[in-house]
């Protein structure tokens, strides 16, 4: 974990207020209040100070979409390098288990600085192309019909994230991949620790069980890609195998700028894991707590299919499954009229800046005809915009279209309690119960 590439690096100590920075004493993302419903909290936040530090957290807090826009779009002096880091010190005895000589993940598409991002996104960048989504789309039409076929026969109530939500983007990421289906539940529960440990406030023992996991799932993820390296499949994994051997630029000389390492395949393959399906789960449920209590909206959506897509850009928009997203100063400078020294850590609050009035007309409402919902910044902008922002976007498409033509009596089982994972990024219900008559 110390290499100045790791994959993750936790900091060593938590960092003080820049000089003259306003200080928020007591607020954090991870309060419960703010875990339960951010939007009010983030939407007086922003209207005391649009840059403050949160003492708690030890970050400058970014509330203003235009700042956050800046800052992804000078990558040079704002780094991604600390976005999968945990946020806090860890504790001796998990640094000891990341501490094995073998876990040496990289640093590869999100959290990599130039030059070495854009070598890396030439190859990354094929695996969600649009002729390999259009690739996958139908396998995912396929898959969420059978699982909604299996969710309507066992009879309404059901619980969608089970049902749909949590299997459908795991299982595609997960083809996409390569890996094999007998190992999903064991792949699934892994990435559900990384959530915890990069984003999360985890004890001490969890600590310690997370980075267990997350030893194990890179030796897993390094056994695989070694397998593929022997027998080759249709799968992404195969197509980084075959680039590699193409151009072990890297490999070959530390300064190569073509190419890609076998570390960096094997780090894709770890990366992609998560990031392909956790956050999608979430946008797929959310979007169908916006729609259901807004029966015109959900209407709307049945007698016109093609407006599924708007409303999966405004669920982005309004009720975001990425909530923040985090950045480090490369060098002193100036946001928003605060000086910034090198080596601040920035958090940036999507949750205002998704519903700023003066680039949101009448933000607080939720409406799948919001021309301008595709102006959110959910995914970010820039040279690191998510690089699996389309497959999320088709397979929230696809289960709406589903939903709407199977299901248009759907709606949200009355009076349950909606619970999130502490974290201060990712953002949906771990459980969703829905009804239909």
């Amino acid at each position: 974990m110390g290499d100045g590439n790791a994959y993750h690096q936790a900091p060593e100590t938590k960092a003080a207020a820049p000089t003259g920075c306003p200080v928020h004493a007591t607020w954090s993302p991870l309060g419960a209040d703010y875990l339960a419903d951010p939007y009010p909290q983030a939407r007086q936040l922003a209207a005391e100070h649009s840059i403050f530090w949160s003492e708690p957290l030890g970050h400058v807090v970014v509330t203003d979409l235009a700042d956050i826009e800046h800052v992804f779009t000078n990558p040079d002096i704002y780094a991604s390098t600390n976005v999968q880091d945990p946020i806090y010190p860890l504790c001796p005895a998990a640094t000891d288990v990341l501490g094995a000589d073998d876990f040496d993940p990289v640093a590869v598409m999100s959290n990599r600085s130039e030059p070495d991002h854009a070598r890396i996104r030439v190859f990354t960048r094929k695996g969600f192309s649009n002729r390999r989504l259009k690739t996958l789309e139908a396998y995912m039409r396929t898959r969420a019909t059978v699982l909604l076929d299996a969710m309507i026969e066992s009879g309404s109530p059901a619980e969608y994230v089970g049902a749909l939500a949590f299997p459908l983007p795991a299982e595609i990421v997960f083809r996409l991949l390569g890996f094999p289906e007998s190992d999903d539940t064991m792949i699934k529960q892994w990435c559900v620790n990384r959530r915890a440990f990069s984003w999360g406030q985890p004890t001490e023992v969890e600590q310690v069980e997370i980075a267990q996991g997350m030893l194990d799932y890179w030796r897993y993820c390094r056994a695989f890609v070694a397998e593929r390296r022997e027998n080759r499949a249709d799968d992404f994994t195969s197509e980084l195998l075959d680039a590699w051997e193409a151009d072990p630029g890297p490999d070959r000389d530390p300064e190569a700028t073509t190419g890609i390492s076998y570390r960096e395949v094997e780090s894709v393959v770890y990366g992609i894991s998560f990031a392909g399906h956790d956050p999608v789960t979430s946008l797929l449920c959310n979007t169908l707590l916006c729609l259901l209590p807004r029966r015109d909206q959900w209407q709307a959506l049945i007698d016109d299919p093609s407006l599924a897509l708007n409303a999966v850009h405004e669920t982005s928009r309004f009720e975001s499954s990425q909530i923040s997203w985090r950045r480090i100063t490369t060098q002193d400078t100036t946001l928003g009229g605060q000086d910034l020294p090198a080596g601040t850590r920035l958090f940036l609050n999507f949750a205002s800046a998704n519903r700023q009035a003066d680039v949101f007309e009448n933000p607080d409402v939720f409406d799948i005809h919001r021309p301008e919902a595709a102006q959110n910044i959910s995914f970010g902008k820039g040279i690191h915009f998510c690089l699996g922002a389309g497959l999320a976007r088709m397979e929230a498409r696809i289960a709406l279209e589903l939903l709407a033509e199977r299901l248009p009596s759907l709606r949200l089982v009355d009076d349950q309690d909606y619970t999130y994972f502490p974290n201060i990024t990712f953002r949906g219900p771990e459980e969703l119960h829905l009804a239909w008559e």
